[in-house]
C-alpha cells in the first residue's frame, strides 16, 4: 500500500465517560515513514441513561452485559453513520477501542463492549475491534495500545503523555525499544470528585486551584501498591474503585481540597516516572482532556527538572490523538502489520491484534 492514502475512522470511548470520540483520518506509507492527516473529528456525548448503564456495567449479569454490548454497538454505528453522512466521508474501515468494562490481565482478560457486528450492520463498513485480548492471552498487559502510534506517527517527541481517564506514558529507551505503561489515575478521579459538586468535570482545574493540598491524603495516595510494581503494567477501573475511590470517599476534606490533593498526586507520579527512567531532558507531547486542566499542567511544570519541556499541541490533537491512533491500529491490522509491541505490554511477542468483520478494500 505504498504511496496510497488509506481512510479510516477511529472510535475512542475512555474510562472518564466524556463521550465517543470519532476521528476520520488518512494514512499513507512512503518508504518506511507514515504520513497522516486528521481530516475531521467530533465528540458525541453519552446520554445520561447510557452513562449510568456503563458505570454499572461491571455488575450486570452475562445476558444484560451481552445486551448492552449490542446496544452500544448500534449506538456507535448510528453516530458514525450520522458523522459520515454529515461530512461526506467514505472510510475504508472503522477501528473501535470499545468501552472497557473489565481489564484484569493477571486473569487473562480484558473486555471492551460495543459489538463490532452491530457497528458493521449499521454502517456497512468493515469494522475492527477487540485489540487487547490477544496480547493479554500472550501474557501481556493489553495496554497501553497507543505506543505504536506514538513511535510511528509522533516520532518528533521524546515522550508522549496522555492525560485521559488514566495517565499513561510512552517513550523509546536507550536501546530504542518502545516502553509504555499507565502512570496513575487521572481524569476519572478528578471527574469523580467534580461530580460531587454537580459538575461533569473541574473546568481548567479551577476548583482544585481554590483548594489546598492535604499531605496525609497525598502520602496515602503515593503509597498505593501499584507504584511499587515495575513495568510493563496497567491500571484497570476495578483497582481504582477498590483502592483509590475509597480513600477519596472516606476523607472528610472539602471537595476543593481533595481535588487539589489528587491533582498534586497525579503531577508527582508523572514526574517521578520521568526521573525514574532517567528522563531529565527532552520534549514531552501532552494530550488528553487533562491537557486543558491548567492547575494540573502548572503542577507538573512546577515539579519538572529544567531539561524537560511540556509541548502542548493543537486542540484537535489533544482531544483526538487516541482516536487517530486507533484508526491507525485498524489500518495496521488490515495490512497484517504489528500493532502492539511486546516491549510495551510484556507479551511473549509482538502482535497483529484486532477482530475484523467485513473485507477491507483499499
Amino acid at each position: 500500500m505504498q504511496n496510497k492514502w488509506i481512510s479510516a475512522i477511529g472510535l475512542m470511548s475512555g474510562t472518564s465517560l466524556d463521550g465517543l470520540d470519532v476521528a476520520f483520518c488518512r494514512f499513507k506509507l512512503i518508504g518506511e515513514q507514515w504520513e497522516w492527516e486528521l481530516v475531521g473529528a467530533e465528540t458525541v456525548p453519552f446520554e445520561a441513561e447510557l452513562v449510568a448503564q456503563l458505570k454499572n456495567a461491571a455488575t450486570l449479569s452475562a445476558i444484560e452485559l451481552y445486551n448492552l454490548d449490542n446496544e452500544l454497538g448500534v449506538w456507535m454505528g448510528k453516530n458514525v453513520l450520522a458523522f459520515t453522512n454529515k461530512h461526506g466521508f467514505k472510510p475504508n474501515l472503522i477501528a473501535s477501542h470499545g468501552h472497557t468494562i473489565f481489564h484484569q490481565p493477571n486473569k487473562g482478560l480484558s473486555i471492551q463492549i460495543g459489538n463490532l457486528n452491530a457497528i458493521h450492520a449499521t454502517v456497512h463498513v468493515p469494522v475492527i475491534n477487540n485489540f487487547r485480548q490477544l496480547d493479554v492471552l500472550k501474557g501481556g498487559q493489553g495496554a497501553p495500545l497507543v505506543p505504536v502510534g506514538d513511535a510511528l506517527l509522533f516520532a518528533e517527541y521524546d515522550y508522549c503523555i496522555n492525560l485521559g481517564g488514566i495517565a499513561n506514558i510512552s517513550f523509546a529507551d536507550q536501546e530504542n525499544n518502545r516502553r509504555a505503561f499507565d502512570i496513575s489515575i487521572c481524569n476519572i478521579g478528578l471527574n469523580f470528585l467534580a461530580n460531587e459538586l454537580g459538575y461533569a468535570y473541574d473546568k481548567n482545574g479551577e476548583v482544585a486551584q481554590s483548594g489546598k493540598v492535604y499531605r496525609p491524603l497525598l502520602e496515602q495516595l503515593n503509597m498505593l501498591p501499584y507504584y511499587k510494581i515495575a513495568g510493563p503494567k496497567s491500571l484497570g477501573i476495578e483497582s481504582l474503585r477498590e483502592e483509590v475511590f475509597p480513600l477519596l470517599l472516606s476523607s472528610t476534606l472539602s471537595v476543593a481540597d481533595k481535588l487539589a490533593t489528587l491533582t498534586d498526586h497525579i503531577a508527582y507520579q508523572i514526574v517521578e516516572v520521568l526521573l525514574a527512567n532517567n528522563k531529565n531532558e527532552g520534549k514531552i507531547l501532552v494530550t488528553g482532556g487533562g491537557a486543558f486542566n491548567e492547575t494540573l499542567i502548572n503542577s507538573i511544570n512546577s515539579k519538572l527538572p529544567g531539561g524537560l519541556e511540556l509541548a502542548i499541541t493543537s486542540k484537535s490533537i489533544i482531544e483526538y490523538k487516541e482516536a487517530v491512533i486507533f484508526a491507525f491500529l485498524g489500518v495496521l491490522r488490515a495490512l497484517n502489520k504489528v500493532n502492539i509491541y511486546a516491549s510495551v505490554t510484556g507479551a511473549q511477542s509482538d502482535t497483529v491484534a484486532g477482530d475484523q468483520i467485513g473485507k477491507v478494500c483499499f
